[in-house]
């Protein structure tokens, strides 16, 4: 299905052989849910972004960074490893693609599919019922919703499933608006 092209390039041969390895193993649950906590930790930190996009900080420092917020946060076993393994071999900026990739290759495993969701405010329990119940209806599959958020979107809704996206969002509209009455004066 879609989760075939997302999963491409370094990222795409990282996820894959850590999927191999966490079925192998029998991890697949634990590797997901520790990497999953951990993309939550980069996606709440710029200084820890920073670490991982720049390639200014040597290795040893983002290995020692990377070990303490892992402690902090419990991550341990094959997702530990993997993110060490990012580490070590510099591949640290392509981690959140990384992770992402994995976590499509788990939801196909499981006849999922799973949907990006960006609002510009956070969706309630019910919105997100809803809205999982509609893609499903629509695709005729579970959906595993992913949620973020961005405030400049002013209202509505973007939803990427694989490579197509749904762009309902208030600031899209307003910019077609904006393009539209320019060409009519």
């Amino acid at each position: 299905m879609a989760a075939n092209q997302i999963i491409s390039g370094v990222a795409g041969r990282y996820a894959n052989a850590l999927f191999d390895l966490a079925t192998e193993e029998k991890a697949v649950p634990a590797t997901a849910a520790g990497l999953a906590g951990f993309q939550s930790l980069i996606n709440e930190s710029t200084d820890l972004q920073r670490l991982m996009q720049s390639p200014v900080f040597k290795t040893e420092d983002q290995m020692t960074a990377l070990d303490a917020l892992a402690a902090k946060t419990k991550l341990s076993g094959l997702a530990l490893n993997f993110v060490r393994l990012m580490c070590a071999k510099r591949r640290l900026p392509a981690l959140s693609d990384a992770i992402r990739s994995f976590q499509a290759l788990v939801a196909e495993a499981k006849g999922e599919v799973v949907a990006e969701v960006t609002s510009a405010e956070k969706l309630t329990a019910a919105q997100l019922k809803d809205l999982g119940a509609a893609l499903k209806a629509k695709l005729g599959m579970d959906v595993k919703l992913e949620t973020q958020i961005d405030q400049s979107l002013l209202g509505g809704l973007i939803v990427k499933v694989g490579t197509t996206m749904i762009d309902d969002s208030l600031k899209t509209k307003l910019q077609n608006l904006k393009v539209a009455m320019k060409g009519t004066g």
